[in-house]
């Protein structure tokens, strides 16, 4: 089947038709403005219009360029000189018809205080350190750790790596204690000190 009119622009002229009569019947029904309704008639062949092969290279072209249209943003950014935002300011009957989900969803979300920076001690030193805090409790908490120690969290955690264990189920869970290899030592200096 060929389509007539040379107008068309790069839509492809020609096409097969397949025909299909194994389909659920359908009827067209039309409504008059005073709300009656008529049967204008009965759908009997269904028919599927595929653009020939010989035109596969323009229809494909044709998609391309539907593809690329439809990726072009029409939106354009307009710098304004000389605005000073009078048409962003409310109207003096608008105050209430701002939303209240906005102001609850500013309540609600905690307000954090400015964290000063924690400086690192040498790496000696914090282990010593990290000895003795075992040696008073023996589950630790990264959180408490830091806290304990005000040093960076990850400086931390890289010792903990080093010289824990990291419980991650148990009534410990969430916690470090030392490793087996160093709670000895630990024992055996507490019992140098008696």
């Amino acid at each position: 089947m060929e389509m007539a009119g040379s107008e068309i622009g790069n839509i492809p002229k020609s096409y097969a038709l397949n025909m299909f009569k194994d389909f659920v019947p359908m009827s067209v029904f039309s409504e008059t403005t005073q709300g009656r309704v008529a049967m204008e008639g009965k759908v009997e062949h269904k028919f599927d219009m595929k653009p020939h092969e010989q035109n596969l290279e323009e229809y494909g072209r044709l998609c391309r360029e539907r593809t690329n249209k439809s990726m072009i943003k029409n939106r354009q950014i307009q710098v304004i000189d000389n605005d000073r935002g009078v048409h962003m300011r409310p109207m003096p009957g608008m105050v209430g018809l701002i939303s209240s989900n906005t102001k609850e969803k500013k309540k609600t979300t905690p307000v954090k205080q400015p964290e000063m920076k924690r400086t690192r001690r040498d790496r000696g030193e914090l282990e010593d350190i990290m000895f003795k805090l075992f040696e008073r409790q023996p589950n630790w908490a990264l959180k408490q750790l830091v806290q304990e120690t005000d040093q960076p969290a990850q400086f931390l955690k890289e010792i903990l790596n080093e010289l824990c264990v990291y419980n991650k189920r148990g009534s410990n869970q969430g916690t470090y204690e030392l490793k087996p290899e160093y709670t000895k030592s630990v024992d055996d200096t507490a019992a140098e000190y008696l």
